[in-house]
Formats: structure tokens, C-alpha cells, sequence
């Protein structure tokens, strides 16, 4: 007897539990908001909680000489954001990749008159401006805010090192006899580096110009910045 009385308390509460809980959760899982937990919430953007991207400091002060003779500094893309490289011109081996990601940021921003690009040379005693000239006619560079900048190799190596911790260095082993990054820096309006965070809240400092996703993720960040 009390046997039975267990039993249909049981089932008294199963009962219960249907008809009160299982249309909230069938509710929660129609609207998403089964998988909007607060832990997943904070791990699935690559940006602050406002949306904004994280400010890593004052880009690093340089003034070189372009494809044109002329002289170019930070001042001339004061108001403009811009991504900056470092590479050379008879790199054999990721300048090329990092050519064609350039290239593919320019024409995505192409005739905006508020981003540009600064693509430094680590080898200045070969880059000279006449050769960066040719180098950017054989690219099909359009944009009058590309600039391919050469200068005193010193200079040029603590900018990169020093200044931007982008590695670029002298090695007779190496392919070319330079070691650079294939990372891209972006620089907001204002002269700020600028960059959005990983996926575990820290931020990624530099974009990877020779992977797809990187890329991708850099023109995103570029629309952000052109819009603040």
C-alpha cells in the first residue's frame, strides 16, 4: 500500500515538471536561447563588449621616401586609417602572398579617400624609389594612398623592430638574405594601433596577411574604423 502511494507521488511530480517546465525549455530552445549563455557570450566576439576594437597605443613615428621622391610620415595619413606592412621587393617567398592580400585590400577600399596603405621596404639599398616605382606599376597598384616607402636600413629595422615588433632582419641563409613578418599592423585615424581580440578575450595585436581569414577579419575591422 505505501509502495503504491510512492509511486503515484512520482508520478504526481514527473506530471508536474511536464506541464510547468518542458514548454519553457521547448521555448528556449525555439528562441536560440539555450546556447546564449553569459560564458558563451563572452568567448564568441572577437571585439569589446561595446563593439569596439582595442587601442594598443601610438603607432610608431617614421618618415621615408615613397615610389615618387617623395617624403611621407605619419602626418600624411593623420585623419585616415591605414594598414602598414614590411617586406622587399625580390622577397622569394611570402612578399608575394603578402602582394596579393594588399592587393585585395586596396580594391575592396579603392576611390575611399579616407584609408590607405604603407608598404615598407627592409632592403633600401636594392628598394630604391625608382625600383618601388616599378614594383608598384608591375602590382597594378591604382591608389594614390599606397605608398611604398625606403630609407637609412637602420631606421627602417628599429621602426620595425623596436617600434612596431613586427621582426625583420638580415640572414644570408635566408631566402633572399632577409626574415621579415607576413603580419599587417592597422593604424586608426587618430594614429592608433588598433586590432580585435581572440576568441579568449586577448588581443591579437596584428592580422595575418598570408591567411584568408586573417584578411578577412582585417577588412572588417578597417569598415569599423572608417566609421568612427
Amino acid at each position: 500500500m505505501f509502495k503504491n502511494k510512492s509511486y503515484i507521488g512520482i508520478s504526481f511530480v514527473i506530471l508536474v515538471f511536464g506541464i510547468f517546465v518542458i514548454p519553457k525549455l521547448v521555448s528556449r530552445i525555439q528562441n536560440d536561447d539555450i546556447v546564449k549563455g553569459e560564458r558563451l557570450d563572452k568567448v564568441s566576439t572577437g571585439t569589446k563588449e561595446d563593439g569596439k576594437l582595442v587601442e594598443i597605443g601610438p603607432a610608431p613615428k617614421f618618415e621615408l621616401t615613397n615610389q615618387n621622391n617623395v617624403l611621407i610620415s605619419n602626418e600624411t595619413y593623420k585623419g585616415k586609417v591605414y594598414v602598414l606592412e614590411f617586406f622587399f621587393t625580390t622577397c622569394p617567398t611570402i612578399c608575394p602572398k603578402m602582394n596579393q592580400s594588399m592587393l585585395e585590400i586596396e580594391n575592396k577600399f579603392f576611390g575611399n579617400p579616407n584609408f590607405g596603405i604603407v608598404s615598407i621596404t627592409i632592403d633600401p639599398e636594392h628598394d630604391t624609389p625608382k625600383v618601388l616605382k616599378e614594383h608598384a606599376d608591375l602590382l597594378g597598384v591604382r591608389s594614390s594612398n599606397w605608398n611604398f616607402l625606403s630609407g637609412e636600413k637602420a631606421a627602417i629595422f628599429d621602426l620595425a623592430n623596436k617600434g612596431f615588433n613586427l621582426y625583420a632582419g638580415e640572414n644570408s641563409k635566408a631566402n633572399g638574405g632577409f626574415e621579415h613578418s607576413g603580419l599587417f599592423a592597422l593604424i586608426d585615424k587618430n594614429g592608433n594601433i588598433r586590432c580585435r581580440r581572440d576568441n579568449f578575450g586577448n588581443p591579437i595585436l596584428y592580422y595575418d596577411g598570408l591567411d584568408k581569414k586573417g584578411v578577412r577579419d582585417l577588412q572588417q575591422d578597417i569598415n569599423i574604423l572608417l566609421k568612427e
